[in-house]
């Protein structure tokens, strides 16, 4: 197993942990704020995953407030756009809703001679999205897998292809299901294939859209549908159905509790890549964004894109995997953090 999946288990056990279950989305008290220095100038290129899109541009605008020379450009295309635009140069930072593949990590290390480091920035809930009148109450991943694999390799007995079968009935029971999903590019196509699928195939039947609103989009204006994407993209069109790992388990919401619990099946981090030589020290460009993204600031952000930011133990470990130290924070009392 690639190094940076072990990391990456491991320190969203530690997200979920240490964070405790608390409804109220808050920034960790022991971020500090962002403090500006002189210096950073250039252009800062972020090419990658589509869930990440806005959050990227907000940490971008937030970013600019401080250093308006810096020029910023965000291409959201999937996060398998990433890895290569790293390797040819092409981008400062790789946002990926998935750890980097085996392969891929490969033909980094190919390239430069030690491997891509990947900062967990945030935590996501791949929901499962229907349409707002829909009444299904919950699912469980068994069921999700039969709605929208061919292969079933969950284990549930027999195909599902209406909403009849998933028990509700009246108008709705002889309704086929409509499915949406994501393109192969994503992050979040791959990540729900292995989590949700069981490493199984889609079905032919679903319609792939290029982008996570697309799929948000498609189930609002289709009564009978059904698709997965980022809980940043809900809207009042669409609800979020509660999953149960198995048919016996309880049903867990996407909320803000389950995810840092753990209970969520489908949480997860939302990485940034970077280019970092173990030898040499970060530009001042790269290491200003960097720290930016792990400050109060740049968490604040997080939560204003409806994910959920990292804990200060977190943000300190990914700080510190590209050389960097989180500055103290002033004991209450001192200063109004």
């Amino acid at each position: 197993m690639q190094l940076t999946k072990v990391i990456g288990a491991t320190l969203l056990g530690s997200a979920l942990l240490l964070s405790g279950a608390n409804a109220q989305v808050k920034v960790d008290k022991k971020l500090p704020a962002y403090t500006p220095t002189k210096g950073v100038s250039g252009q800062i290129n972020s090419i990658g995953s589509d869930t990440m899109n806005n959050l990227m541009a907000l940490w971008g605008e937030g970013f600019k407030k401080h250093y308006s020379q810096v020029l910023i450009e965000v291409t959201g295309k999937g996060s398998s756009t990433a890895p290569p635009a790293l390797i040819k140069g092409q981008s400062t930072f790789g946002p990926m809703s998935r750890a980097m593949k085996n392969e891929e990590v490969d033909e980094f290390k190919k390239a430069f001679g030690y491997e891509p480091t990947a900062l967990a920035t945030s935590i996501d809930m791949l929901a499962v999205y229907v349409h707002k009148d829909n009444p299904i109450k919950s699912l469980s991943l068994q069921q999700v897998d039969a709605i929208f694999s061919k292969t079933r390799k969950g284990g549930a007995k027999e195909d599902i292809t209406t909403w009849g079968q998933l028990g509700l009935t009246g108008d709705w029971a002889d309704k086929p299901i409509s499915i949406y999903g994501r393109n192969s590019a994503s992050g979040t196509y791959g990540y729900f294939k292995s989590k949700a699928l069981f490493k199984g195939d889609y079905k032919d039947s679903v319609k792939e859209q290029a982008g996570s609103a697309s799929v948000v989009q498609g189930i609002a204006n289709d009564k009978y549908a059904i698709g997965y994407s980022g809980i940043g993209y809900k809207t009042a069109d669409v609800k979020a159905v509660p999953l149960a790992k198995d048919a016996d388990g309880e049903a867990i919401g996407a909320e803000p509790e389950n995810a840092y619990s753990g209970k969520y099946p489908l949480a997860r981090f939302l990485y940034m890549y970077v280019n970092k030589d173990p030898k040499k020290e970060l530009d001042p460009l790269r290491r200003e964004f960097i720290r930016y993204v792990f400050s109060k600031d740049g968490q604040s952000k997080v939560i204003e894109d409806g994910y959920f930011p990292v804990t200060a133990k977190i943000a300190e470990k990914q700080l510190k995997s590209v050389g960097l130290e989180m500055p103290k924070v002033v004991e209450a009392g001192s200063a109004k953090q």
